[in-house]
């Protein structure tokens, strides 16, 4: 009885916002797994030309793109409208978690030259197979991971969610693969790569440690950058948007926007990144950014 009374109302109370922070995060719902499976499952092998969206009149395998506008709730994300609102004329993107291609081809239709990172067997051949139908000679694909130092590791996926893969094991994950781990600035060098215009980094949590491995490319170039916020538990991904604020700043990128919320983003408000995405530019370097065009929906 003594132990039981020692767990006091008000010492529970006080750890509730606590306990909330560190359930696990639901990345994906019921109808983006279910949509996941009817894709994989039953239309996998078709070719079909896209019917909205970023890449509307691209070819394309996978994915359910086929479908009219009005089954699929039709209304643009945050994310889709921001690209859209892109000039990308002229400019070298590199697209590091490319996945199936979606950003890869619409960066590909609309800017000079794209680099493609993807290191998942299975989402690089599918890369290869969707850039190839649509006839596209500007895109080069990297079969790498990139982090902040070369080497190897594990990629831990779920056949069904094979975009989320991570080094990290987690409760989703039934398969595993080794993949190739290199840094930007070692790739750009070794590869005579492009130096890059705008980066979009989107691989699931690693975020950081990408950032980290391209420090002199960051120093040299002030590429535009494009980040998708990841993490475990609500906690994990504040502290990741913390650190990667942290860096950004260090790094010379004070002008960094949310883009779901267009809130600018500074230290003191870091946590109001923590999901969705960021757009961040180099003041010292905003001849090169993308400006925004007057189609932006």
């Amino acid at each position: 009885m003594r132990f039981g009374r020692s767990l006091s109302w008000i010492d529970l109370s006080a750890s509730r916002p606590l306990v909330a922070d560190d359930l696990p995060f639901h990345h994906y719902t019921l109808r983006h797994r279910t949509t996941a499976w009817v894709s994989r499952n039953l239309f996998d092998r078709f070719t079909y030309t896209v019917r909205h969206g970023l890449i509307c009149g691209m070819k394309r395998k996978g994915g359910l793109g086929w479908m009219p506008s009005w089954l699929t709730r039709g209304v643009g994300t945050p994310e889709e409208s921001f690209w859209r609102g892109l000039a990308l004329e002229g400019l070298v993107i590199y697209d590091i978690g490319a996945f199936h291609g979606i950003l890869t081809l619409f960066f590909a239709a609309h800017g000079a030259r794209v680099i493609a990172y993807e290191p998942n067997g299975g989402n690089h051949a599918r890369l290869i197979e969707n850039i190839s139908l649509n006839g596209l000679t500007n895109v080069q694909v990297r079969k790498l991971g990139v982090g902040a130092a070369p080497g190897s590791g594990t990629l831990h996926f779920s056949p069904e969610m094979a975009g989320g893969g991570s080094l990290r094991p987690n409760g989703i994950a039934t398969m595993s693969q080794s993949i190739r781990i290199t840094t930007l600035d070692h790739d750009i060098a070794a590869a005579s790569l492009p130096a890059p215009d705008l980066i979009k980094i989107d691989i699931e949590g690693w975020e950081l440690e990408a950032l980290e491995g391209m420090q002199a490319t960051l120093d040299a170039h002030h590429p535009v950058l494009f980040l998708e916020m990841h993490g475990e538990t609500m906690r994990e991904k504040k502290t990741k948007a913390s650190a990667i604020v942290a860096f950004l700043g260090s790094a010379g990128y004070t002008d960094i926007v949310h883009v779901e919320t267009g809130r600018p983003i500074a230290p003191g408000n870091e946590t109001a990144a923590a999901e969705g995405h960021l757009y961040c530019v180099c003041p010292t370097n905003t001849s090169s950014a993308p400006s925004k065009t007057s189609s932006e929906s």
